[in-house]
């Protein structure tokens, strides 16, 4: 009878699955987002547990009043936790949870910086991709296993849907999203840090320390994903008109972040 019946659900919601991005981009989403949100908030749970949480004073105090800047832009409650793990990371998950490691807050040089890769993270949860990752998961191979892997999140198959989110079975490793999707949140990111009152050109400096960081060592997770440094440089640069058009209204507005 489930065969029976599958096929159809699928076709059904392959139907309404139609969605549009911040960016006006043609989405396939189908998973309720109450649902996601509650994949998010307990994949959280589970690395506040599994890892160790930083309580450096000064590391805190900044992620958390960039983190306060931009989610002020985005609204709703966020929850930030610095994470202490040298690998120069940070990540967003759907319930609004941000995670930054001590690694990341080493490697950058100023709150720009900073605030180019947590608007990065935060573009991520924004335009729901890893809820069109689970749709598309399930769409294309996964089916009954997606469905079961959002019903029991601490199981083995509740592993697949953290996956799905970003976070990888051992906790902390973060999965790249696809190359449209990390593009996407480049251009979100950047307008979130510019509408927050950070200066934007300072994300293109962000991903030239990256590319820096890389070079001849094992590839950054947080870099691992489909485009090239030099292409996002480029598409940051030829969005940069707008975002310092959204800072200078932000500047005029007064708001002047001043955290590290």
């Amino acid at each position: 009878m489930i065969k029976k019946i599958f096929p159809v659900l699928v076709t059904s919601l392959l139907i309404s699955a139609c969605a549009t991005s911040p960016t006006g981009r043609s989405q396939f989403i189908f998973m309720p987002e109450t649902q996601i949100d509650q994949m998010g908030l307990q994949a959280f749970d589970t690395l506040k547990k599994d890892k160790k949480v930083s309580y450096n004073g000064q590391y805190n105090k900044a992620t958390t009043c960039i983190a306060n800047a931009i989610t002020q832009v985005v609204g709703g409650s966020w929850e930030v936790v610095v994470f202490e793990d040298s690998s120069p990371n940070a990540f967003a998950l759907p319930g609004n949870k941000i995670g930054v490691h001590t690694g990341m807050l080493k490697l950058v040089d100023n709150q720009e910086q900073l605030a180019a890769v947590i608007g990065h993270e935060i573009g991520h949860v924004l335009a729901k991709h890893s809820n069109e990752r689970a749709s598309q998961e399930m769409a294309m191979s996964q089916g009954m296993n997606i469905l079961q892997a959002l019903t029991m999140p601490t199981s083995s198959l509740g592993q697949l849907g953290f996956g799905l989110l970003g976070v990888g079975a051992q906790y902390g490793v973060l999965m790249p999203f696809s190359r449209t999707q990390e593009s996407e949140a480049d251009i979100i990111g950047v307008d979130l840090m510019a509408k927050a009152g950070f200066d934007p050109r300072f994300s293109v400096s962000l991903w030239q320390k990256m590319e820096q960081a890389t070079q001849g060592k094992q590839t950054v997770e947080f870099m691992s994903t489909h485009p090239s440094h030099a292409t996002r440089i480029q598409d940051l640069e030829q969005h940069m008109p707008q975002a310092m058009g959204l800072y200078q209204q932000a500047q005029a507005m007064g708001k002047q972040p001043h955290c590290i």
